[in-house]
């Protein structure tokens, strides 16, 4: 017979079926039945039933103490919801594994008892919890477990599982590439050292004395408290470090596990110590929620996910963040020089758009057509970039990354919501011009290039394609808008890669690799290797990012192409360089409705790039700075008021002191930390 069945029983029936009588089996399948039809049953009338029925509660009293006499359960303290492998990979594959074939453990310990009478342990916990705390003291009573924490073998499990701990976060803090995150204790004595030797004390007080009783008033329970505590502030220090130095996967794993240890060694020493005028109930209770919670997460992969990629996210942002400040205009000069690199990119963009039209009447294959589209885009935006030229939607992802700083970092009160909304509308109106810059160029420059060519070769090169470019553009029989989200996307995804390689960077130190190299200092000198390596330090993440945002758009088209899907990409720039195309391969010959749905559809694209690309990046970011969310929808007001009184401010550079003043300062005060090497 199974031991989960679907089959609801009263639980007074199954109480007298198993304990009329002395019951000395050490079948699990009692206590989960019991477990199972809990849920179903007014826990008062169970707990007047045993109240009322003396043999039945002893003889269940009898059952309980048997299933669980010379069970191990230091396993539920030092391995459940902990980490256990060096790497996110790893980790989650071996959760995964055993969320769906859970692991065949032990059956002498609580571990394997839990798993196998508990089927949903959430479940379970969450009616524990709900129950009054009166109600659970009261049965933990009757079956005469309420004074179980005091037991000799329990007190040395728990000491037991103190120790595993300690060992396990001493071997992974003294790692070398984890102790170069908080150089600071280089200089100290470590405090996980310390703890280690107080809990060798504990060890030997405990074996000379089996009644020995931790209570809050030792000097052994007070140092063992402050050495945890510092070395959680080792750990805090080592990922506030990271900003500075970079930080690996490898190195992020093992300091989550090293924090999950010391909070785990906290919640034991908590339910050890005893506290004057309190029952041993309340911390046999303890023990069990704590053993109940931990099992209940042991293959959580949320958890898992959110622990592992917040501090990466993070960091990816914090760097997008320091680019992000170049792309808020605060004055008129700033506003047309954004203007000015914005023509530039547009100029740029122009050129490339005739070149892909000629690549795409070039005889070949879909994969040779995604090469040279590809090589035609990333060339394209890592010239852009070079040239210190402006790509309007290349700029979402920093300045998301910038603001959700200032809103993390900054003092959340309504006059910074009104400061901030003033900083919204300097960003809005910097990506209005950029958006013109590009637009304004993009058009007339391949205009200019095709009527050039048409001069030149006596040729119409944009005829052929005429009709299917401005086609595209139109949003009712196209998918211009989904390709406009899909090239969003791509943009957010750029702006990961480039922090990405820029936290890689000063993880490895690679600025100060090129700057001491000895091959280059020999051959070029010091002063050029140190060039090189400020050249390598502001360059080549954004190389690196550009490049691959223009693989990702090349490929999509082609990529669609061989896998039957409509999948394209639609940029707002590329788009107006192509209605341009369209026009002249028309011979202008276009309708007013053909002109305005065309021109206006370059603007919708332009948004969805903005929406989805700014969007994503403001998730990310919020999320990785643990912004409070409910906060959002009053900042979202705030910014909404002040549009509506200030409408001007999120298009023209039109100057108000006090608020430019107030809005600088928020990004000065919290875009301030540099990365920097060792």
């Amino acid at each position: 017979m199974p031991i989960y069945s679907q089959k609801i029983t009263d639980i007074k029936t199954l109480l007298e079926q198993y304990f009329s009588f002395r019951n000395e089996t050490k079948s699990l399948e009692p206590l989960s039945e019991l477990i199972r039809n809990l849920r179903q049953n007014d826990f008062e009338e169970i707990l007047g039933f045993l109240r009322t029925n003396h043999e039945i509660t002893k003889n269940f009293s009898y059952y309980i103490h048997n299933i669980f006499k010379d069970k191990e359960f230091n396993l539920s303290l030092t391995e459940a919801n902990i980490l256990s492998e060096n790497a996110f990979y790893p980790e989650f594959k071996k959760r995964l594994l055993n969320k769906i074939l859970p692991a065949v453990e032990n059956e002498n310990t609580i571990w394997f008892l839990v798993d196998t009478v508990s089927v949903r342990p959430l479940r379970d916990l969450q009616y524990f919890r709900n129950l009054k705390e009166e109600q659970l003291s009261a049965f933990f009573k009757l079956l005469e477990i309420d004074d179980f924490i005091t037991h000799h073998q329990v007190k040395m499990e728990l000491l037991f599982a103190m120790n595993i701990l300690a060992w396990r976060v001493i071997g992974n803090a003294m790692d070398v590439e984890v102790v170069n995150m908080a150089p600071e204790y280089k200089k100290f004595d470590n405090p996980l050292v310390a703890l280690q030797n107080e809990l060798d004390i504990l060890n030997e007080n405990y074996k000379s004395n089996p009644d020995f009783s931790l209570s809050t008033k030792d000097e052994h329970y007070k140092q063992i408290k402050v050495y945890l505590q510092q070395g959680l502030d080792f750990v805090n220090l080592a990922f506030k470090n990271a900003s500075k130095y970079g930080i690996s996967g490898k190195i992020n794993q093992s300091l989550l596990k090293i924090r999950q240890q010391l909070d785990r060694m906290y919640e034991i020493l908590d339910v050890m110590v005893v506290v004057e005028n309190e029952e041993p109930v309340v911390k046999s209770k303890q023990l069990f929620f704590n053993i109940l919670e931990y099992k209940s997460h042991k293959t959580n992969l949320r958890d898992l996910i959110a622990d592992s990629t917040t501090l990466m996210s993070h960091l990816i942002t914090n760097h997008t963040a320091q680019t992000g400040t170049h792309y808020i205009s605060s004055s008129r000069r700033d506003y047309l020089q954004m203007f000015l690199k914005a023509s530039g990119g547009g100029i740029i963009v122009g050129c490339l758009v005739v070149l892909k039209l000629f690549f795409g009447s070039l005889p070949g294959s879909d994969f040779s057509h995604a090469i040279l589209y590809a090589f035609n885009y990333a060339m394209g935006f890592t010239m852009i970039f070079l040239m210190n030229f402006t790509l309007a939607t290349k700029q979402p992802a920093m300045t998301a990354a910038t603001m959700a700083k200032v809103l993390s970092e900054g003092e959340n009160t309504h006059k910074n919501y009104v400061d901030f909304a003033h900083l919204v509308s300097k960003v809005f109106r910097t990506q209005f011009i950029a958006f013109m810059g590009n637009v304004w160029l993009a058009f007339p420059v391949a205009l200019i290039l095709i009527y050039g060519l048409d001069v030149l070769f006596q040729q119409n090169f944009a005829a052929e394609k005429a009709t299917k470019l401005l086609q595209d553009q139109d949003p009712f029989h196209s998918k211009a808008i989904f390709h406009a989200c899909i090239a969003g996307f791509f943009l957010f995804v750029s702006g990961i890669i480039s922090g990405n390689v820029a936290n890689s960077s000063v993880f490895y130190h690679i600025p100060k690799r090129i700057a001491k190299n000895p091959f280059l200092n020999y051959f070029l000198g010091e002063k050029r290797a140190k060039r090189i390596s400020g050249y390598y330090t502001r360059n080549w993440p954004g190389i690196v990012s550009n490049i691959w945002f223009g693989f990702f758009l090349g490929i999509t088209g082609p990529i669609g192409l061989f896998l039957g899907l409509d999948l394209d990409i639609r940029h707002i720039t590329f788009a107006a360089g192509n209605v341009a195309l369209g026009f002249y391969g028309k011979g202008f010959d276009v309708d007013y409705y053909t002109v305005f749905l065309t021109i206006t559809t370059v603007f919708i694209i332009g948004f969805f790039n903005f929406a989805v690309s700014f969007g994503l990046s403001m998730i990310l970011a919020f999320r990785s700075r643990k912004v409070n969310f409910g906060e959002v929808r009053e900042i979202y007001r705030e910014i909404f008021r002040y549009f509506m009184r200030n409408p001007l401010r999120f298009f023209l550079p039109i100057k108000s002191e006090t608020l430019d003043i107030r809005a600088q300062e928020m990004v000065d005060s919290t875009v301030a930390t540099k990365s920097e090497d060792h």
